[in-house]
């Protein structure tokens, strides 16, 4: 496995990337209202992508057809943009790439259509605060593999359960670069496998089920739901290890 390590003008290069993904974030959080439709959404992000200079990374990627995944209540990623008209009370996860001058940015958020119950409240809060909580423990020499297990035991410590099989992801010159980063620990041994260094850059995204960590794709090959067919939740940032410690670049 050979996990990039890059130069200080390429991690410039994926900050300015990514924080065209933050801003367009940023826009469709501010746009989340009742009434706007998904692929409404799905088009203010691909213009504000394309003004700034930049490429929706995710239109066409691996045959996916638009350029924000926008993953409503049950689909927890991947979800593809309809003509569903946002309703109180509904959760939607959107979920951004970009490609600027051949770097790659990602990152995800769910946000409340206007008054949501405190269950769902608390799901967006798992998501959002492993996150968070995960970057913070980030540190030069740690191994992938404990990060993983840190995000599965926060997000157990909520009472919920980190989605199985997909994951974070190194990000550089292509959207999905090594290494693999699950939200929980695959095997036995967290100090076993490749250690984070400075330089490297990576996604990290927790995914969030309610009772049942098996993903279900529906019939349009796209949509990931949890076998329990409850409500998921789902936020990314791109981070590079920087003197030790992770920096974000997916901010607007």
């Amino acid at each position: 496995m050979a996990i990039a390590l890059r130069k200080p003008d390429e991690i410039e290069k994926l900050r300015a990337a990514n924080k065209i993904v933050g801003g367009t974030l940023e826009l469709l959080r501010a746009n989340t209202k009742v009434g706007i439709s998904l692929k409404e959404l799905d088009a203010m992000g691909e213009d504000y992508i394309r003004a700034h200079g930049a490429k929706p990374s995710f239109k066409g990627l691996y045959g996916f057809p638009n350029s924000v995944c926008t993953s409503l209540n049950q689909v927890i990623i991947h979800g593809i943009p309809t003509d569903y008209k946002l309703q109180e009370g509904d959760i939607i996860g959107y979920d951004v790439g970009t490609e600027l001058d051949g770097y790659f940015g990602d990152a995800a958020i769910t946000v409340a259509v206007g008054r949501v119950s405190d269950e769902d409240e608390a799901l967006i809060a798992c998501a959002k605060d492993t996150l968070y909580h995960a970057i913070s423990e980030i540190k030069d020499g740690m191994r992938f593999k404990e990060l993983s297990l840190i995000m599965e035991n926060f997000i157990k410590s909520r009472g919920f359960v980190p989605l199985h099989n997909f994951c974070g992801h190194g990000i550089g010159k292509k959207p999905h670069e090594e290494p693999e980063i699950p939200n929980y620990l695959n095997g036995q041994n967290a100090k076993s496998g490749p250690k984070i260094k400075n330089g490297m850059v990576f996604c990290l995204e927790p995914m969030i089920c309610q009772k049942n960590s098996k993903p279900v794709i529906l019939e349009n090959k796209w949509d990931v739901v949890s076998a329990d067919g409850l409500r998921g939740s789902h936020y990314e940032h791109t981070v590079a290890v920087i003197n030790g410690k992770a920096e974000i670049l997916s901010l607007a």
